[in-house]
């Protein structure tokens, strides 16, 4: 095939042709061209409208948290002697602290080793049991002399640590009672004697009840080095004696196992890290609530002038905005502000509107602060502004509170009534305790508590009732089963000498099983009773209307007003219990409001989604008309060929011709 010069032959522009031919063809193709920057043009103003509501949104977050106007806080005097926090249940006042003494651990050393790595014994198992508890008596160049007695603390868990050949050094018993994270600490120290190595332990905990007991089962050698018992054989010598802190608060006297010491003050932690006088102001803390309404306004202000940038037409360009009468964003701009002028329910104590805290809408659409009517309502009401804001509750009773509510619950005042206080379950034996209780070496005892079984072991020895209560107590908690999943249980002895294993928790799922373990049995401690009794749910009513209970909480019955509403009752009696008020307020409205707006499924999701599907609708209908363009040039092409072809062929016949009538002529003449 030739190579084709469409024109050449004719003498046409023909490329000029077609060119101009298809710039008339194409004119679709700029029309899309200028829909799609529009479209493209609107998605970015409404990512800049996203922006702002998400902005909007995020200052909300502290008004929409109950703690921030719960918030006290408590200043020393002197922080170096003490510092403190507080809590929203704390009072305001003044309070004189003078610390003269602080907690410290126990720390124990063990007799010298002359190396860290030799095997200590021989290849049997030693079981090295860990208690925690109270020294009676003065140790004397670190041992108790005799007469000195150790009482276990049934609040700290019993621990277990298996020493066999593969850690029966003085290293591998030091990195076995670490990994155990029994709440002890060991290390090994050098004193360049001889026999320098000593193992040296030191509770977790401060406290003169972390003080430790020791008893090792197995090899010899290794009980030799580990027992430590202040009442009997001491393997150990004291380094440091554990003990309370000790202080006064206005003159009354407090001791602590710890150095944070709560409770002295209602709703007040004191930390005390050196002996000394000092003083405690408890005031309340209203900045961060102020600094949470200014950013509020402020936020909502930006959002305000973004969308009449958006949204605004200028007379003089005669130009609109990106989003000038866009529904979407007209529709938006409506509820945040019919949200935000209409009334909430509070918490029954007058504060319903944001006029009462200074905040008014403006004549362009925007919000002011009125500084001293906030000042006003924080100094008269601060106890009642949360409501105002958060999502929050308040109960009349003092027993109760409110622990969470849905998404369906209402604002309102509920009628508190309850039928039936929550219980305990638990397990009561039927046989006394005998003075004395062995307990064998390697003992375990399978405990169900709580719905979760698992064997528990315990420490061998010779044990009273009320020392077996406190063993059973401290090992049951201390076993990971129960303790990882937040279980725990109470033992006593009650007056007819029987044991009395009662669930921390409260409920139908509340219940204690005891069953024979490894060299002992459930008999041993409760006798013929082995299977304990499930407590009860709390059952009440809202408003009249049944609610659903579990455990303590009682939870507004599906369908109701109070669907959702949460209430602890932490005791009391059955009966009336007065009033709960639930509030949703501003921010959270708000929050919940935006949450529709740039949600994955909301309202500007949605447009965006609609204008990027029209997006895809134009790059279609141009990948259609320029496969059509594409046809038409080709077209147009094959049409100027073949007019070119005629051309050029009908000037040849005219060359051809002219030529032959000037021979003729020649010829004639």
């Amino acid at each position: 095939m030739g190579i084709q010069s469409t024109g050449i032959g004719s003498g046409l522009d023909v490329n000029s042709l077609i060119t101009k031919l298809m710039q008339v063809e194409s004119q679709p193709l700029t029309i899309l061209a200028k829909k799609e920057a529009s479209y493209q043009a609107k998605l970015s103003a409404y990512g800049t409208l996203s922006g702002a509501v998400a902005a909007f949104q995020t200052s909300l977050s502290s008004l929409n948290s109950s703690s921030t106007f719960q918030s006290l806080t408590a200043t020393a005097a002197d922080s170096t002697i003490a510092s403190a926090s507080a809590t929203s249940i704390a009072s305001a006042g003044t309070y004189n602290v003078n610390v003269s003494k602080l907690a410290q651990s126990q720390i124990i050393s063990s007799a010298g080793q002359s190396s860290t790595t030799d095997a200590i014994g021989g290849n049997t198992t030693t079981t090295l049991s860990f208690q925690f508890g109270t020294i009676t008596g003065t140790a004397v160049n670190g041992v108790y002399p005799g007469g000195s007695t150790f009482a276990q603390d049934a609040n700290q868990s019993t621990g277990t640590v298996t020493i066999d050949s593969s850690n029966n050094s003085l290293q591998g018993i030091r990195d076995a009672i670490n990994a155990a994270n029994i709440g002890i600490n060991a290390s090994i120290v050098g004193d360049g004697s001889a026999t320098p190595y000593h193992l040296v332990l030191n509770s977790s905990k401060t406290g003169a009840a972390s003080s430790l007991k020791i008893s090792a089962s197995g090899d010899a050698s290794v009980a030799a080095l580990m027992n430590y018992d202040p009442a009997g054989t001491q393997g150990f010598t004291e380094v440091a004696t554990a003990q309370n802190a000790a202080l006064t608060v206005n003159g009354i006297d407090i001791t602590s196992a710890s150095n944070s010491v709560a409770g002295a003050i209602q709703g007040v932690t004191i930390n005390v890290s050196k002996i000394g006088s000092t003083s405690i102001s408890v005031a309340n803390n209203p900045s961060a609530i102020q600094t949470g309404i200014s950013g509020f306004v402020k936020a909502y202000n930006d959002l305000a002038n973004t969308i009449k940038t958006l949204t605004a037409y200028d007379p003089n360009t005669k130009r609109g905005g990106l989003l000038l009468g866009d529904a979407a964003t007209q529709s938006i701009q409506n509820q945040i502000r019919n949200t935000l002028s209409a009334a909430v329910n509070g918490l029954g104590s007058g504060l319903t509107t944001l006029t009462q805290v200074g905040i008014t809408f403006q004549k362009d659409g925007t919000l002011a602060l009125d500084s001293s009517k906030l000042t006003a309502a924080l100094n008269n009401k601060l106890n009642d502004i949360g409501g105002l804001f958060a999502a929050i509750g308040k109960a009349s009773d003092s027993l109760s509170s409110i622990t969470g509510s849905g998404a369906a619950t209402k604002a309102g005042s509920y009628a508190l009534n309850i039928t039936r206080v929550a219980t305990q379950g638990g397990l009561t034996g039927d046989t006394a305790l005998a003075g004395s209780t062995h307990i064998n070496a390697n003992a375990t005892l399978n405990v169900t508590l709580d719905g979760i079984s698992s064997a528990v072991s315990l420490a061998e020895g010779d044990y009273t009732p009320a020392q077996l209560a406190t063993l059973l107590q401290s090992s049951i908690n201390g076993t990971s089963a129960f303790s990882t999943a937040g279980l725990a249980l109470k033992a006593t002895v009650n007056g007819s000498g029987y044991l009395v294993l009662q669930s921390n928790t409260y409920g139908s799922a509340s219940n204690v099983t005891l069953a024979d373990g490894a060299n002992t049995t459930a008999a041993t401690f409760t006798g013929s009773v082995t299977s304990g009794t499930a407590g009860q749910d709390i059952a009440g009513t809202l408003n009249g209307v049944t609610a659903v209970g579990s455990g303590q909480t009682l939870t507004g019955a599906t369908g109701t007003d109070a669907d959702g509403l949460k209430i602890l009752v932490a005791g009391g009696a059955s009966g009336a219990r007065g009033t709960v008020n639930f509030s949703l307020g501003y921010a959270y409205q708000l929050n919940k409001l935006l949450n529709g707006f740039i949600g994955s499924a909301g309202t500007i999701s949605s447009t965006t989604d609609g204008v990027n599907r029209s997006i895809k609708d134009i790059g279609k209908q141009r990948d259609k008309l320029n496969d059509r363009l594409f046809d038409v040039e080709a077209r147009y092409r094959a049409q100027f060929t073949a007019l070119d072809r005629i051309v050029s062929s009908l000037n040849n016949t005219s060359t051809f011709l002219t030529q032959q009538l000037s021979a003729l002529t020649a010829s004639t003449k």
